[in-house]
């Protein structure tokens, strides 16, 4: 009886957590949970969180509203589940912020036991790598000050993956805002098994004494949307590794549902018939929009 009522004692913790997040963003937590409203009170200039999240959540644990951003924060691996932003053509056509302004904090809304530090990636070879971009947002200071919060970062390969074909990646993603007016980007890391002798093992390095878990890949899913056109969608798995400059980002594109099944949940769930809003050739291939390295 005990154990029963412990566990009804967490599950009411836990939908009011879920329900406290929907007041403060004004989504409704009933049928229409996910549906695009206004938020009561938005701190200024803040991206409101239900056009970020007008599809969906793709999960609702440690959530975590930013300026330009929403999170999940996972505290067994000191890094985020999954980050979603709104790029617009307005918006990208602003500069107000400076990178040069900007500093690597540690979050203090995570709990100590879960957070990671900057002494974590000291001496590690990897990067302290953007999942919410920092040139996305532009628009403002305070929200690229946002993205430099060590829960927004994984550890990634710097030379070879962050700062080449992971980098190429984003700068095509800030494009399509020109074309389509107005583009979701969903991106996180991921745990992807290795067969060794015929048998799966999940395997991956852990960073500094935090614990920081090293991602085996990174996703990247873009929802892109104009007036009068169809959405379309193209997802990227890349593997957090050196990546000769040669490769072209097409070489990444996957269906959506593999990033899904890697990841363990639903992206733009609430989008219509998403499935078929994946980007693909007269023949059936998959494809990307615009001009891409």
């Amino acid at each position: 009886c005990f154990v029963m009522a412990l566990r009804g004692a967490s599950l009411v913790a836990g939908l009011a957590s879920v329900a406290a997040f929907f007041k403060y963003t004004g989504l409704q937590a009933e049928s229409d949970v996910f549906a695009a409203t206004a938020p009561t009170s938005p701190p200024s200039g803040q991206i409101p969180p239900s056009e970020i999240m007008r599809y969906g959540l793709p999960s609702s644990d440690n959530l975590r509203y930013r300026m330009g951003y929403v999170m999940s924060y996972n505290n067994k691996h000191k890094t985020a589940n999954w980050v979603c932003e709104v790029l617009t053509k307005e918006r990208n056509s602003q500069n107000n912020a400076d990178r040069k302004l900007c500093e690597f904090v540690v979050d203090d809304t995570v709990h100590p036991f879960f957070r990671s530090l900057n002494s974590d990636y000291k001496g590690t070879g990897f990067d302290r790598g953007h999942l919410a971009n920092a040139a996305n947002q532009r628009w403002s200071q305070a929200a690229m000050n946002d993205t430099f919060f060590l829960s927004n970062m994984s550890p990634q390969v710097g030379k070879g993956f962050n700062r080449d074909i992971w980098n190429r990646l984003e700068q095509w993603v800030r494009t399509l805002p020109g074309e389509y007016g107005v583009v979701s980007v969903c991106t996180g890391p991921l745990f992807i098994p290795v067969v060794e002798h015929g048998k799966a093992y999940m395997k991956y390095e852990v960073i500094g004494a935090s614990q920081v878990a090293v991602p085996t890949h990174f996703f990247k899913v873009v929802l892109c949307e104009t007036a009068g056109r169809a959405p379309e969608i193209m997802a990227f798995i890349m593997p957090n590794q050196v990546v000769p400059d040669t490769v072209p980002i097409t070489d990444f594109l996957v269906p959506l549902e593999n990033v899904e099944k890697a990841a363990g949940f639903l992206l733009f769930e609430r989008l219509p018939d998403r499935y078929k809003c994946v980007k693909r050739d007269s023949n059936g291939r998959l494809m990307i929009a615009g001009k891409a390295k």
